[in-house]
């Protein structure tokens, strides 16, 4: 068994809203008064877009038995797959009247707030089925139990802690510009307020003015949890930022130009995360410690290059990663790319991650993305194409400053036919990923004559 919410402390913040802690006493009160509203039956559409009533359903729905969805987005067709794998699914939405074709939940707190302890579950108990695009494109469930998250939060937090030159969490306050919904905001913000020590801000604030707002409301030491892309929109915004102790990114790999500099802004460290729906949270770095990821404790990796698994700590099986690894030791490897992102040009493979992180790293790029058009060809081999947002640069001055900086770093025959200035990339708000699909649909409207 393990509990809802550790530590002994339940007057300590699990919270924070508009400046004003939230106590974890509080919490597990709206999380049982929650839990009575509930369906007898189900499964729980978590859309929530404050993070703690996320967090008062996911508790509430774990008090009742019931598993919480966790799909890669909330379309129509996303659902409609939802309802057909999980007919008794409902959701839980902020307001009456969501448009989202299931049975609904308001979530309210309106707690005792006199809760003496935390409930213990079960730790094979079922919290989530994760749902990713599988090579149908139709969402595949991966099941996740209550033991291993709490394994992987606490090896996770510890690691946080060590980078912190702390013992634990408690006492760190953290603001998020990813949402709870997807696996590395609910397990970097929301179980490591749970089961870590730290405490959350509610909202998910997405504009650079709000971010510091937001982390300046909070006390020190303060951690913001963040991607690439939004990392990228905060430090150019140009506006002053309050100190952030330390800094955690994942999605996509930074560059070390990018994370020198956030360093730089922020006055505090910066860890990428690095790990998959499958495995959870496998690895950190501090990338300006160089190219090298260390895995949490527990964790070992076997296998090299395309074939590398992991197995050990909360990943209870081997556990197949997707990604291509140069694995230097068991707990220690560098990451080159993707696996199923891998391209062939006149016989020669390359990762397109790998390629867009040398793009990344051109002076005066704030963002940047290749693809490859299948359906274009130069001669008998397809070129690359490179989308670039520079706005300090002309076209002239763009193209060479990409070809002087990926030609010592990449093949020739992955340097891009034409590179594109464009004011911005058709990112996810929410994670900053770039859907492969809806990517190559934007582009071919780019290069439409």
């Amino acid at each position: 068994m393990s509990t809802l919410v550790t530590g002994t402390d339940l007057d300590a913040p699990l919270a924070w809203r508009a400046g004003q802690p939230i106590a974890r006493r509080r919490y597990l009160a709206d999380v049982q008064a929650l839990a009575a509203q509930l369906p007898a039956e189900g499964a729980m559409l978590n859309l929530s877009g404050d993070r703690y009533r996320f967090a008062v359903g996911l508790g509430a729905a774990m008090l009742r038995g019931q598993a919480n969805l966790m799909p890669p987005n909330h379309q129509s067709a996303t659902v409609a797959r939802l309802r057909a794998l999980f007919p008794q699914a409902y959701a839980l939405v902020d307001a009456p009247g969501h448009e989202v074709d299931l049975p609904q939940v308001v979530a309210t707190g309106a707690g005792d707030a006199r809760a003496q302890a935390a409930p213990a579950l079960p730790r094979e108990q079922l919290v989530a089925h994760v749902l990713t695009s599988g090579s149908t494109g139709q969402p595949v469930p991966h099941a996740k139990h209550w033991g291993p998250l709490v394994d992987c939060t606490v090896e996770g937090a510890q690691r946080l802690a060590e980078h912190l030159g702390r013992p634990e969490l408690q006492g760190l306050n953290l603001v998020a510009t990813v949402p709870p919904q997807h696996m590395y905001g609910f397990e970097s913000t929301v179980l490591i307020a749970l089961l870590g020590g730290a405490a959350f801000d509610a909202e998910r604030p997405f504009y650079p003015a709000d971010i510091a707002a937001a982390l300046a409301r909070l006390p020190r030491p303060r951690m913001l949890v963040t991607t690439p892309f939004h990392l990228r929109m905060l430090l150019e915004a140009g506006i002053a930022l309050p100190t952030v102790d330390i800094v955690l990114s994942a999605t996509a790999p930074l560059s070390p130009q990018l994370a020198a500099r956030a360093e730089a802004m922020l006055r505090g460290q910066l860890v990428e995360i690095y790990g998959c729906t499958e495995a959870g949270q496998v690895a950190t770095r501090r990338t300006t410690d160089g190219p090298e990821w260390r895995t949490y404790d527990g964790l070992r990796l076997s296998g090299d290059g395309e074939r590398t698994q992991v197995q050990g700590g909360h990943v209870v099986q081997a556990t197949p990663l997707a990604d291509i690894l140069e694995v230097l030791e068991p707990t220690r490897f560098r990451l080159l790319g993707r696996s199923n992102d891998l391209i062939n040009i006149a016989g020669k493979r390359n990762s397109l991650a790998h390629l867009n992180f040398h793009l990344n790293s051109v002076p005066g790029v704030v963002d940047g993305a290749f693809w490859l058009p299948a359906d274009e060809l130069d001669g008998a081999v397809t070129r690359l194409v490179a989308f670039v947002v520079a706005p300090g640069l002309t076209p002239a001055a763009l193209q060479q400053a990409v070809l002087a900086h990926l030609r010592p770093r990449v093949d020739a025959v992955f340097l891009p036919r034409r590179t594109v200035a464009v004011p911005a990339l058709p990112r996810e708000p929410s994670t900053g990923k770039l859907p492969a699909i809806a990517f190559g649909e934007w582009a071919r409207r780019q290069l439409a004559p």
